[in-house]
């Protein structure tokens, strides 16, 4: 649309832009790269239960901006955690949902909070010493080491306001959740299910908390949609290995996916 066209009719050369903005999302290399970060981070989170917005975030935003990325993740990240969560069946959702309520009453509630000051809070700082948290927490643990009495139920309430505090600002709540879920001994169907459950209710209000700060735009919100199908294929796969594996291999695996989230969290912490 030429300068003199653009000056006489504003709203439409405003509309053009609009929409040549829309247009360029939908790139096909855009697509495939949605769905193969889609489908890794399903795979990990099938095993473990958690790591889908590590891995999916850490992939996207090497060509997309981080709001964008965090805007598509949303809505994966609400289907993969409902069927994780219900694996079991409704009832079994439900025992889990009251075992961890006030984790998640405390965790959510600064959740909601915090989306809100996205722009205010600086999130290298917060991956640097949330990254040096959870690397020492699964080290100590991978060691034999267990928490216990009163240092268990401080631990597990300082895990609540992090996880809400990391789950606001950059939608990755998942291994401040791990360590407090950790810090109970749960068998791994128990604590696939309620790793479920934490993070689908989380996903439902990261969803409403980021339609008011303007992450979860049409745009981001339509690509997830997209990136549904090849997370719920990936999370596929993800099951079948973790139904083969023993609860000791599990433990192993949960704590040294882990490790790797804490290191990662320091990367994007100092870079």
């Amino acid at each position: 649309m030429s300068q003199s066209n653009c000056s006489a009719a504003p709203d439409e050369c405003r509309y053009a832009a609009h929409m040549t903005d829309i247009l360029s999302l939908y790139t096909l290399d855009l697509l495939l790269l949605i769905a193969a970060t889609a489908v890794i981070a399903g795979m990990v989170k099938g095993i473990v239960g958690f790591a889908m917005p590590m891995i999916f975030i850490t992939g996207m935003t090497i060509f997309v901006a981080p709001d964008l990325a965090l805007g598509i993740l949303i809505l994966p990240t609400l289907v993969t955690n409902g069927w994780q969560a219900g694996r079991q069946g409704f009832s079994a959702a439900l025992k889990s949902l009251y075992d961890h309520r006030w984790f998640l009453g405390l965790g959510y509630g600064v959740l909601l909070a915090t989306t809100q000051l996205v722009p205010l809070l600086s999130q290298d700082v917060f991956f640097l010493c949330l990254g040096i948290l959870v690397v020492g927490f699964a080290s100590l643990m991978l060691s034999g080491w267990k928490p216990q009495g009163r240092s268990g139920a401080s631990l597990s309430f300082a895990c609540a306001v992090i996880a809400g505090i990391g789950g606001g600002i950059s939608g990755v709540w998942g291994p401040p959740t791990v360590m407090y879920l950790s810090t109970h001994q749960l068998e791994k169907q128990a604590q696939m299910r309620a790793q479920g459950v934490i993070y689908g209710l989380g996903a439902v209000l990261l969803l409403f908390g980021h339609l008011g700060s303007g992450i979860a735009t049409p745009q981001a919100l339509s690509l997830g949609g997209f990136a549904i199908v090849p997370a719920c294929f990936g999370i596929w796969i993800g099951f079948q290995i973790q139904d083969r594996i023993n609860q000791n291999m599990f433990r192993i695996a949960t704590l040294s996916v882990l490790i790797l989230a804490g290191l990662n969290l320091i990367r994007r912490g100092v870079m």
